[in-house]
């Protein structure tokens, strides 16, 4: 497979020595995009408060506008409707939180069965203020049954929140569907697009969401920095934060310019380079498949037939320790068993339960996330990494 031309000077970036693991943790963060840490560079090279009335905050002004113009494209959003926060885990509580205000007349809210923990854990808490919190489930192979989510909907629920593509599984999840069910009750939609915005095409208008969160170290930007979108057809969440009354007081502070300029820089990139991208991540994660079939590894991809997130794979080796096979491994390949928002917690992921995973079964599973910097020589080291481990393990 011939590497997109467009994409020669970003895998230069990753040149390493063979001392440095093969990074196939993707899902937890991904490589800084080089053209994303050139810009932030310049931006710190000029200092400036994109609030203060002189020329150094007028041009500091100007990056996080022209940022935020580029963040908006890429979701097809207007610049307006882009709100910074510090990651998807603020922008999820902003939405969930800002939505389910005290005063709400309509207090059942329907989160699907596994979203991130900066969802759940807002849901639990909206429980304790006497909000009606129902879990929608999922099938066998991790994705939303509408079936079952349609009988849950009903002329009470405030919101639905459903993420795009899950954490652990890369499975995409039927967010078009959910919005024409829940809307058709009145209902208002939140998604959070962290694992799919970036990755795949994602079209605010098209979806009808009315909150999209995301975060830009899932798209090859830097950490810190993340967006909530707010649809100008969707009720204003309340601040959950205040000060200084940035981004029309909806998220006051300080806004952190290079850090924004990095996520729009990421955003841009990430615009022009989808298609490539993805295919390029698709392959590679096909060809890991190949490699540790033909070095006769027993392993059971757990999505099934669900179309997943380009480059993502959940795997159970079976008779395998999971834990311990990333540990084996870890000098040679980075890979993870579970979300990294709840790594060493000594029970079994709630999505992997979610789908019907026994615990013995969920102890087998690794998640895996091919991006975009890597190359056939990489994937062709990481499989006899995890072959070999995987062999000292059984």
């Amino acid at each position: 497979m011939n590497v997109p031309a467009h994409l020669d000077a970003s895998l230069a970036h990753n040149a390493r020595a063979r001392a440095v693991p093969i990074y196939l943790d993707g899902f937890a963060t991904l490589p800084l995009a080089p053209e994303a840490g050139a810009s932030m560079i310049e931006a710190w090279s000029r200092p400036g408060n994109a609030s203060s009335p002189h020329i150094a905050g007028e041009q500091a002004a100007r990056l996080v506008a022209d940022a935020r113009a580029s963040v908006a494209a890429l979701i097809g959003a207007m610049s307006a409707e882009v709100i910074f926060t510090s990651g998807a885990t603020e922008a999820n509580n902003l939405a969930l939180l800002g939505t389910a205000v005290p005063t709400a007349l309509k207090r059942k809210i329907i989160v699907s069965a596994i979203e991130h923990k900066s969802v759940l854990e807002v849901a639990a808490h909206l429980a304790k203020l006497n909000f009606e919190i129902v879990l929608a489930p999922v099938d066998h192979h991790g994705r939303l049954d509408l079936v079952k989510l349609e009988a849950l909907l009903d002329e009470h629920t405030l919101l639905v929140s459903l993420m795009a593509a899950n954490n652990e599984t890369g499975v995409l999840q039927p967010v078009a569907e959910v919005v024409a069910l829940a809307h058709a009750r009145g209902a208002l939609v939140h998604c959070d697009g962290a694992q799919a915005v970036g990755k795949i095409a994602i079209d605010v208008f098209d979806l009808d969401v009315d909150y999209l969160s995301f975060s830009s170290h899932k798209m090859y930007g830097p950490m810190g920095i993340g967006a909530l979108y707010v649809s100008s057809n969707a009720p204003r969440p309340v601040a959950q934060s205040f000060g200084g009354g940035q981004q029309g007081g909806l998220r006051a502070g300080t806004e952190p310019v290079p850090l924004i300029v990095g996520f729009g820089e990421a955003a841009r990139i990430a615009a022009r380079d989808l298609d490539a991208s993805g295919a390029h991540t698709r392959s590679l994660s096909l060809q890991l498949l190949r490699a540790l079939s033909d070095r006769q590894i027993g392993y059971r991809p757990i999505t099934g037939d669900h179309v997943t997130v380009p480059g993502s794979l959940a795997l159970q080796f079976v008779g395998v320790n999971a834990e311990d096979l990333c540990a084996s491994a870890s000098h040679r390949v980075s890979i993870s068993t579970g979300s990294a928002c709840t790594a060493g917690q000594l029970r079994t992921s709630h999505v992997l339960e979610s789908m019907g995973l026994s615990g013995q079964d969920a102890a087998c599973v690794v998640r895996v996330f091919c991006h975009r910097y890597l190359t056939e020589a990489d994937i062709a080291e990481a499989a006899d990494a995890i072959t070999e481990a995987a062999r000292r393990q059984r």
